[in-house]
């Protein structure tokens, strides 16, 4: 079946726009990529050195406020959870990033505008099966009141995530995603990321967030949205996180047969809890997703024929 098969994009598609913590104004090309390619940077600026990078956890450098990636030569792409979030849940397994900067485009804060992107170049079904992860037993990562924690489950990859902030404006927040492309789009996509202005100052002193602004991210101030049109969704902060948690739990390098619940955590604490589960092979399985559904379905027929079974001698 063909959602059981490795899928690219159909055609290239750019866009342009700024960085949201170099301000800098980024040219970004999505490319269709061979079956078993994953998804690959390549920092077209960049000439006399390994200029690809990976899409996988075990090269994210850096955690703070992004997910920014690097190789060996120390050629970095910053801020890439919105556009793999997008990725993950339009089910693309092969694409070739070129960039010509060390972030990517911002464009309103949010996955959308990266969804319609991969919209309009399409989807292209591959002649190679898809694998997935199948998390086997629990594996929790705690730091202080920060907590994610991957799940066996049955299918898919099922999602769980709450935060609690001192402004009365977000408060305690829950959000829950049964991560399908359509429940992505329609209910996660729009959601923009955050900030408060009484950190802008710093984080511009240390290099970040010199490209935010009101129209790419939503800023608090105490206990007032500063945004005029306001919020996209009433719980946009909680939905922004699980976003986050979309692209960053696809650093995996696989989708997901799992649950997952995160509490208060950001990209350090996903990325750490990846490294966990594969510090340990007891932990997952690489399975062929056709077989395993086939398997599925076929223990479900035993079970129910068991039954009728049992029926009949009662």
């Amino acid at each position: 079946m063909e959602k059981y098969q490795q899928k690219t994009i159909k055609h290239e598609i750019s866009c342009v726009g700024i960085g949201l913590h170099t301000g800098n104004k980024i040219s970004m090309t999505l490319k269709p990529a061979e079956v078993n390619t994953g998804i690959v940077f390549h920092r077209t600026d960049i000439s006399g050195q390994d200029a690809y990078i990976p899409a996988h956890h075990d090269y994210v450098v850096d955690t703070r406020m992004c997910t920014c990636i690097g190789n060996k030569d120390g050629v970095r792409v910053a801020t890439i959870e919105h556009l793999m979030a997008a990725i993950h849940a339009m089910g693309i397994n092969n694409m070739l990033i070129e960039i010509n900067g060390p972030e990517t485009p911002v464009m309103d804060g949010s996955s959308a505008p990266f969804v319609f992107l991969l919209e309009c170049a399409g989807v292209k079904v591959q002649n190679a099966s898809l694998k997935a992860i199948r998390i086997l037993k629990p594996v929790s990562v705690k730091n202080g009141d920060k907590e994610v924690t991957l799940r066996p489950a049955e299918k898919g990859l099922k999602m769980h995530f709450s935060i609690d902030f001192p402004a009365s404006v977000i408060g305690h927040q829950e959000a829950d995603l049964d991560l399908t492309t359509a429940n992505f789009k329609n209910m996660f996509s729009r959601a923009r990321t955050f900030g408060f202005l009484q950190d802008i100052e710093m984080l511009r002193s240390i290099g970040l967030a010199r490209g935010g602004s009101l129209d790419n991210a939503i800023l608090v101030n105490d206990n007032t949205i500063m945004n005029k049109d306001g919020l996209r969704y009433s719980n946009e902060f909680v939905r922004h996180k699980m976003l986050d948690a979309v692209g960053d739990l696809y650093m995996s390098g696989y989708p997901m047969i799992a649950e997952f619940s995160g509490s208060r955590s950001g990209h350090t604490d996903t990325n750490a809890l990846l490294t966990a589960v594969f510090a340990d092979q007891s932990n997952y399985e690489i399975v062929d997703l056709a077989t395993y559904y086939a398997s599925l379905i076929e223990e479900k027929s035993f079970e129910e024929d068991e039954d009728l079974r049992q029926l009949d001698c009662a």
